[in-house]
């Protein structure tokens, strides 16, 4: 496994736009997120590796120039930090939408011939130290194989252009769906086993409690969930009363929305136009609101995924988001 260099080496975190900065359908590379929970590898690209092992009958170890002979393949995905594992029931709005590109993970390993009983794929970073008072030697995650035969990639550019250090450069593996941390950035090794993986990243954090279970079974932290943010107006704007005003935002789930509604202080939720589902994207909301007397109010969305989930009021990563505003 490449041992890189860590500068710094240290957790990093830069927090994103905050949702009515979210005007553009496409992020900025320099406004999306960036968490670093080891440190940032700095390794050149002549001297990346990816190996490929474990289950399968023809292990691998490829070059970038190896790489680059796979047909290239976009996917555009939002991509959503999970918050912290230390504080897995705090709402979040860390989300961004961005265009990857890359190969698919799928072709890399069918070149492996993956045995019949191989059930998840691990995968490893360049990163290694310490977090949450706990060392590892490399950030490793998993996911189910049957995930990994849709559009989940190697991938090596973001937005058109290769990826910065602190977005995974050389390559990284980029799950659309799938809630950031599952995303492992300096990607070095892909292992196929048939259990999950060991190590506190998929057995002690990043793992959310079952609702209603009292025996204390969790969850890995994979699908993301049904979520909507307001973008417009922003918090605390001023709204003339009996004016027409778009109240609008964006919406995203694992699968996609089929539904985004809108309250205005706790009232009737109200259906909005809610834009198809495209590639992973968000999908873009709005509801033509009129303000019939002036007062301070506030403004909430909630979406519903195609799996029937809908977000919930609090206590969750994504609950409802609300917007105070004042009509005069």
């Amino acid at each position: 496994m490449i041992r890189a260099k860590l500068d710094p080496h240290q957790y990093i975190r830069r927090v994103p736009l905050v949702p009515h900065q979210m005007q553009d359908r496409l992020t900025r590379v320099e406004d999306t997120i960036v968490l670093c929970h080891l440190g940032l590898p700095r390794i050149a690209r002549e001297d990346w590796s990816l190996s490929i092992d474990g289950l399968v009958a023809r292990p691998r170890t490829l070059s970038f120039a190896d790489l680059m002979r796979y047909e290239k393949t976009s996917v555009t995905s939002m991509h959503q930090c999970a918050g912290s594992p230390l504080a897995p029931r705090e709402p979040t709005q860390r989300v961004c939408n961005v265009t990857w590109s890359g190969v698919r993970l799928a072709e890399l390993l069918a070149d492996c011939e993956p045995r019949p009983n191989a059930r998840f794929v691990w995968s490893a970073g360049a990163d290694y130290g310490e977090f949450g008072g706990v060392s590892v030697d490399a950030y490793v995650k998993d996911l189910p194989i049957d995930r990994a035969k849709s559009d989940v990639l190697v991938a090596y550019q973001m937005n058109g252009a290769p990826l910065t250090p602190e977005h995974g450069f050389p390559a990284r593996l980029v799950v659309p769906g799938f809630y950031g941390t599952n995303s492992v950035k300096w990607l070095t090794r892909i292992t196929l086993a048939e259990t999950r993986a060991p190590g506190p990243f998929t057995t002690r954090w990043y793992n959310d409690p079952l609702e209603d279970d009292a025996s204390g079974r969790t969850a890995p932290v994979w699908a993301i969930a049904p979520q909507s943010v307001i973008v417009a107006p922003a918090p605390e704007a001023t709204i003339k009363a009996q004016q027409a005003v778009e109240v609008w935002g964006w919406a995203w789930a694992d699968g996609g929305v089929v539904q985004v509604e809108v309250s205005v202080d706790g009232g009737d939720w109200r259906p909005t136009q809610l834009e198809d589902a495209s590639d992973r994207g968000w999908q873009r909301f709005a509801l033509s609101w009129v303000p019939s007397k002036c007062a301070a109010v506030t403004l909430a969305s909630r979406a519903r995924s195609a799996r029937g989930e809908c977000q919930p009021e609090s206590g969750r990563r994504n609950a409802i988001y609300r917007v105070p505003v004042t009509v005069v």
